[in-house]
């Protein structure tokens, strides 16, 4: 195999200037138990996304195991929108534990967030032109990576999905959660809260990251779906969007205040939009009458929960869609599951105060301390003479 050096270049001169390191340390090898998985089957329709697949298609409840080690150091490319805030920090958490325990060779080529589409393409690109024996992507849009996908296919590379959706037909399989439950679940979390308030009408906020990503639609399109069918009146009365960077989602953030701050009862935000919006709420003078939800957990997220300044989060497991996507890139590769399904949907989880201590964190966000890593190459003895 050939490695095409401007990527090492760009990869190491990106860990220069991010502080983000390629040592192995700080990962846990050990495995983990298996992940509560829906796998969905034919038949189904072209170009449809995890949701639709997993309301049209044939489907398991099941859990998924890890893979046993592999028998040669395949070379696996992982392609992110960004590592700029914990979430994307676990999934490469999930990446290298995975790596080290299987013995294979990983990459991870972050873009520079959601509005950096060209940057990912061209990550594709090299990736592809590298001959790396499979990649993963978590696609910035759910269309516009599909092209390049197809190409990788023709290069004969197959290609996983991991967490962002697509509708792509040429994955060899979509490792995800339901993002439309993601939605529904958090939205259904605060009716309930706000029926233990007394409340008969709730005005609800919504910041639920870049517009295209299909991740977003799917948290959206949850939300106005369990609002449509709430028990009480539940009043979307802003949407904005944007990359989930915490400046940018903290001017969004303070923006809806200043408009609906009098009126508005609940903020739901993504991972990276929650916690930007914790600190616009205090300084409004906010803190108790507007409650903030997370559409999704990290870290970050779980420490604002414990405090009482986030209320309740949902939690696609970051850590398990990543440990699930390198194990089932690896079990393809080695020829042991030939017969994949169309998506694997990892289960969601809910955290709120009520449940906090007895949380698993482990299998949804990295190690407390926990430096993001980019890149693993197994040490391996050598061979016989």
């Amino acid at each position: 195999m050939s490695y095409m050096p401007v990527v090492l270049h760009r990869m190491m001169l990106f860990a220069l200037l991010s502080g983000i390191f390629f040592a192995s340390a700080n990962v846990d090898a050990s495995g983990f138990d298996p992940v509560p998985v829906y796998a969905v089957f034919p038949p189904l329709k072209h170009h449809i996304s995890a949701d639709e697949a997993l309301a049209t298609g044939h489907v398991l409840d099941e859990t998924y195991a890890m893979a046993a080690p592999a028998s040669r150091s395949w070379h696996i490319a992982f392609l992110f929108p960004h590592i700029k805030d914990p979430y994307w920090i676990g999934c490469s958490y999930g990446v290298i534990s995975e790596a080290r325990r299987l013995g294979v060779a990983v990459d991870i080529f972050p873009a520079e967030g959601y509005d950096d589409l060209v940057g990912q393409l061209r990550r594709m690109d090299e990736a592809i032109a590298s001959k790396y024996d499979a990649i993963v992507i978590s696609p910035i849009s759910q269309t516009a990576d599909n092209a390049s996908i197809a190409r990788a296919r023709a290069h004969g590379i197959p290609v996983f999905e991991l967490a962002n959706d697509s509708n792509s037909d040429d994955l060899t399989i979509k490792i995800t959660s339901s993002l439309k439950s993601m939605g529904g679940d958090a939205t259904r979390w605060l009716i309930r809260d706000a029926q233990k308030r007394g409340l008969k009408t709730v005005n609800v906020a919504l910041l639920p990251g870049p517009v295209d990503a299909g991740w977003v639609k799917g948290e959206v399109e949850g939300t106005l779906e369990a609002a449509r069918h709430a028990p009480i009146k539940v009043n979307i009365v802003d949407i904005r969007y944007g990359d989930s960077d915490l400046i940018g989602q903290s001017q969004l953030a303070s923006a809806l205040l200043a408009r609906h701050g009098k009126t508005l009862d609940y903020i739901i935000g993504c991972s990276g939009c929650a916690p930007a919006a914790v600190l616009p709420v205090k300084m409004s003078g906010l803190s108790g009458k507007v409650r903030i939800v997370a559409y999704d957990l990290t870290r970050e997220v779980a420490e604002f929960v414990r405090r009482g300044e986030i209320v309740a989060s949902a939690d696609t497991k970051a850590v398990s869609q990543a440990r699930v996507a390198i194990n089932a890139a690896v079990n393809f590769l080695e020829k042991r599951e030939l017969e994949m399904p169309h998506t694997r949907l990892v289960k969601l989880g809910m955290l709120d105060r009520s449940n906090y201590a007895g949380y698993n964190f482990d299998v949804s966000i990295a190690p407390k301390g926990y430096e993001p890593v980019l890149s693993y190459v197994p040490i391996r003895p050598p061979m016989p003479k």
